[in-house]
């Protein structure tokens, strides 16, 4: 009799804590920068491993992926770009500021379509007359590269005609499907969007003077009942290993010593 009322009350204290445990789903949910997807999708076996987890992922242009979080769409861990939009996320409490790391920086380039003659992109001269002689150019319209694209285009004093003949697209791989297919003959991109993209090179970064690298960052939802694993889901972002697929796919990583900023379990 006292072996079953023991066993009743250790199977009593294990319902109470397990009610009193937050719980977890079994899945993470990742929202990620088209930006990172190439060498994300590398990463992310040894990433799962790493956190016990597996990862159901929504990739996407950053700003689009920002207004969702915003409108309320439910996320363990964002990996977004440019950083400042990870910022924002934080100061909007959607995103624990303690966690926030950045993975990755990337510079924009432009895109050819593949098999033809790289047109010169190598000077400020250069890129002027490849805009100008092209007859149509696309990019993403909300993308991480429009900001840089725009302030060129003004400062080479061709916004105007540019935007004439210029075919938006919602996201990197619309963009490269559109230059893949005859629909534009340039497209400027995240460098990392260019290179994995089917059907299309890349013709050269920006010129120095135009040059502007774009952060990748990540963070941990506040609101998460997974953070323990998303704290070890980003750690498997940032090993040594980690950094040489990353770097495969046309972006640096951070240099100064391994970005502390991960949250650490109690």
């Amino acid at each position: 009799m006292r072996t079953h009322r023991h066993a009743a009350l250790l199977a009593a204290l294990a319902l109470i804590a397990a009610q009193a445990a937050p719980a977890q789903d079994a899945e993470l949910r990742i929202i990620c920068s088209n930006g990172f997807r190439a060498a994300f999708e590398k990463l992310l076996p040894e990433a799962e491993r790493a956190s016990g987890r597996k990862a159901k992922v929504q990739f996407g242009a950053s700003r689009n992926l920002k207004t969702s979080i915003e409108g309320g769409d439910e996320f363990d861990l964002a990996i977004l770009t440019p950083s400042q939009i990870v910022q924002d996320l934080a100061k909007a409490g959607k995103i624990a500021p303690s966690t926030i790391v950045d993975l990755a920086s990337v510079g924009i380039g432009v895109a050819a379509r593949a098999g033809a003659a790289k047109p010169d992109v190598s000077t400020v001269a250069a890129i002027k007359q490849t805009l100008l002689a092209a007859k149509a150019i696309g990019y993403v319209q909300v993308g991480a590269a429009t900001p840089v694209v725009l302030e060129m285009l003004d400062h080479l004093g061709i916004a105007q005609e540019v935007a004439k003949k210029t075919v938006y697209a919602p996201g990197a791989e619309q963009s490269m499907k559109n230059l893949a297919d005859g629909k534009v003959d340039l497209a400027l991109a995240p460098i990392s969007e260019i290179l994995p993209a089917p059907g299309v090179q890349l013709a050269g970064p920006l010129p120095a003077e135009f040059q502007k690298r774009v952060v990748l960052s990540a963070g941990i939802a506040s609101a998460t009942k997974n953070r323990d694993a998303a704290r070890k889901f980003i750690q498997a972002l940032t090993t040594a290993d980690a950094a040489k697929t990353i770097e495969a796919a046309g972006m640096e990583v951070p240099t100064r010593t391994h970005r502390l900023r991960v949250e650490r379990s109690n």
